[in-house]
């Protein structure tokens, strides 16, 4: 068993949902979250209110698995990041489990 950390914008909430169901990965949790990128000083000096850091909503998936379904859902998110016209790919890390109950 391992755990999957699943990360993207707001916007594909759904898309996630329909990507865990297609790993067989049924049983999960989630949470909103704030994410920031650091951005250039051209671009911060450019913001009107410069010393305000706006973060982008987004989304916290995850989920205790097995790893088969792990590699189904790494390879659904890559095809899924390639089809991408946007510049927030879904990211995705894996965590091994030593204990569990």
């Amino acid at each position: 068993m391992k755990l999957v950390i699943v990360t993207a914008v707001e916007a594909f909430q759904k898309d996630i949902l329909k990507l865990f169901k297609k790993a067989n990965i049924h049983n999960f949790s989630s949470s909103e979250i704030d994410g920031y990128k650091n951005g250039s000083s051209v671009l911060l000096a450019s913001n009107w209110f410069s010393g305000e850091k706006v973060g982008n909503e987004s989304s916290m998936f995850f989920s205790f698995t097995e790893e088969e379904n792990i590699e189904l859902l790494f390879g659904l998110i890559k095809e899924f990041n390639n089809h991408l016209e946007t510049n927030n790919p879904i990211k995705a890390i894996v965590v091994p489990i030593e204990k569990f109950i």
